[in-house]
């Protein structure tokens, strides 16, 4: 294959004009230490006529030097760029996209006989004989097509900017050597004002995430900013924004994939553009829910699928004593996989999984807690039946077919905060299968009716302690020895720990209940029975034989274990619910419809 370089595009992107997909040559590449910022890799490049090392890749394009996919020789297009002025007046040309049309090792060496640009000494393009490169797209090296372009609009100013003619520069390109410059950009997620107050006084700020077509970046102000924009700013709307500060993203407020975050300082600007049709809503990068499984845990992902089931709001208390809400929902995509999804604060309390909308998350961190499982953050973004074509695409799968799959879960199913009922099965086929014979234990849901209760041994003193559940040794002396506590105390409290015989429509199996599964089955709290046990043996008779023949939504844990060279199965309560008739008639009826579409 003949390549033919871009005679004159360097001249022209050093000067900022407009240049469609120019071929050039990478003739050196060598990398930048960032020091505490991200590594960086400048590039000589050539067309033929010129070479010029004020080539930079955008931190995105790393990889292609990290895999040697750019190295010395190579040829490629150069499909975005945008010419920036460093505060010392030098320009550099930042690589956006790039596509390496021809391997270095496809390549016999430098092309042409190319000589280095130095601004007013530019020679003209050699006739064709002399060199069998031509120039590209009508290029003679000469022709100024104006201002610099943007990602394929043409080029514009801002408004009423204090420079007024601050070019739009994509966010890409934003770098912390740049001196003026102007983004056109629109506001995808706005914090609330967060206030603090420590031995150097007390402050506020808020935080903001915007989004081009280019990428996106995360945005703080502070005290008088805060006070400035933060009326202003409307998510969902589009400004230009000038004159921030650039610094190195801090990961651990941020999960954006861009290197850099920018603080407003008191020159900064934020004026509402009106010609937003252009400005993506979002941009998500979304990962199949299949696919998390190879991701890494503390991975921060965007995923998109239909929420099957929604289970009810809870409030937990933090390690640091705070209430916070949260709520579990299953998300399942068109690779038929489910996921336990953990919303929080005021989303919790306030989505409506009615009707199993499409649900897009930008920004959740994936854990390794039951397997695989999501859990939104601070910075998150939750979209409920975006306006995107993933979105309608999954709907008209979700409606067609994927209503009547069950979905296989990726979360198991651990105590009390797992998820919702997945991996049905009958206690025969948890027989059948040897559910628990693995490695690991296996989890599964059932619809069980309780047949018989064992009363003895059901009740245990444990420490009072708030984090201890260990058994007392009661001293005969009005104090009770916590072994594990290493402390006496003066009291007690009562534990659960039932043995129960659940059965279905064809095989029964006995259970392991602790404390909160016990408790829902018998109705009544720990205490009250403890206290039943001692006072009233016919009231506490009588609560055991009002929980028979009640029926419930078990979800469980059961694995081979061996004691004394004796194996045997056991199968623990990790939670037990009302039978929701509702919910349950549904998954009977797409049973149905799925056998008999077999």
């Amino acid at each position: 294959m003949t390549v033919t370089l871009s005679e004159g595009a360097i001249e022209l992107l050093i000067k900022g004009s407009e240049v469609s997909n120019p071929v050039l040559q990478c003739v050196n590449i060598r990398k930048i230490d960032g020091g505490s910022g991200p590594v960086r890799f400048r590039l000589m490049m050539s067309d033929g006529l010129h070479t010029m090392s004020s080539f930079m890749l955008s931190t995105q394009l790393n990889y292609l030097a990290e895999q040697s996919l750019v190295a010395p020789n190579c040829v490629c297009t150069v499909k975005r760029s945008v010419t920036n002025v460093l505060k010392d007046g030098r320009p550099v040309v930042i690589i956006l996209d790039m596509e390496v049309i021809k391997p270095a090792d496809q390549v016999g060496g430098k092309i042409g006989d190319p000589t280095p640009y130095v601004e007013g000494q530019s020679k003209p393009p050699q006739p064709a004989p002399a060199r069998p490169l031509q120039p590209q797209n009508g290029s003679d090296g000469h022709t100024n097509r104006g201002p610099s372009r943007d990602f394929g609009r043409k080029p514009m100013n801002a408004p009423n900017t204090p420079s007024g003619t601050s070019k739009i520069v994509p966010i890409a390109s934003l770098n912390p050597y740049q001196s003026k410059w102007t983004i056109r950009a629109r506001v995808t997620n706005k914090s609330a004002i967060r206030t603090w107050s420590n031995s150097r006084g007390d402050g506020k700020l808020f935080s903001m995430e915007i989004v081009d077509e280019s990428g996106e970046i995360r945005v703080t102000g502070f005290n008088q900013e805060v006070d400035k924009f933060y009326s202003i700013i409307e998510q969902g709307k589009v400004y230009y924004i000038s004159k921030g500060s650039l610094k190195i993203a801090n990961k651990q407020y941020t999960s954006l994939k861009n290197d850099y975050e920018m603080t407003l300082n008191g020159e900064s600007t934020i004026i509402p553009c009106e010609d937003s049709q252009d400005v993506p809503m979002v941009q998500c990068d979304f990962v199949a829910i299949a696919d998390l499984e190879a991701r890494e845990k503390d991975a921060i992902v965007d995923v998109i699928g239909v929420c099957k089931s929604v289970e009810d709001v809870t409030r937990i208390t933090t390690k640091n004593s705070r209430e916070v809400s949260k709520r579990n929902i299953q998300l399942m995509d068109m690779s038929g996989r489910v996921i336990q999804v953990t919303m929080w604060g005021n989303e919790a309390e306030t989505f409506d999984g009615s009707g199993q909308p499409i649900l897009a998350i930008k920004g959740a961190r994936l854990s390794d807690f039951g397997g695989r499982s999501l859990s939104t953050l601070y910075s998150s973004t939750l979209m409920i039946n975006p306006d995107i074509p993933e979105a309608y695409k999954l709907r008209g799968w979700y409606d067609k077919e994927g209503h009547a799959l069950d979905g296989q879960s990726m979360t198991e199913m651990r105590g009390g905060g797992g998820g919702g009922p997945t991996n049905w099965k009958t206690l025969a086929d948890v027989k059948n299968e040897h559910l628990g014979h693995g490695d690991k234990a296996d989890y599964f849901t059932c619809i069980g009716t309780i047949v018989y209760m064992r009363k003895e041994n059901c009740l245990y003193q444990a420490c009072p302690s708030k984090d201890c559940n260990k058994k007392v040794v009661d001293q005969q002396n009005g104090m009770f020895r916590c072994e594990k506590c290493d402390k006496e105390f003066p009291d007690f409290k009562y534990r659960l720990m039932l043995s129960a015989n659940i059965a279905d429509f064809g095989d029964n199996q006995w259970v392991t209940c602790f404390q909160d599964s016990a408790e829902t089955l018998l109705g009544q709290k720990a205490d009250y029975i403890g206290q039943l046990k001692e006072s009233n043996e016919a009231a506490f008779d009588e609560v055991f034989q009002h929980a028979n023949f009640n029926t419930f939504v078990f979800r469980n844990r059961v694995k081979l274990e061996t004691y004394n060279d004796e194996s045997r199965i056991k199968v623990t309560v990790m939670e037990a619910k009302p039978v929701d008739h509702k919910e349950y008639s549904k998954r009977l009826i797409m049973n149905i419809r799925k056998a008999a579409a077999q």
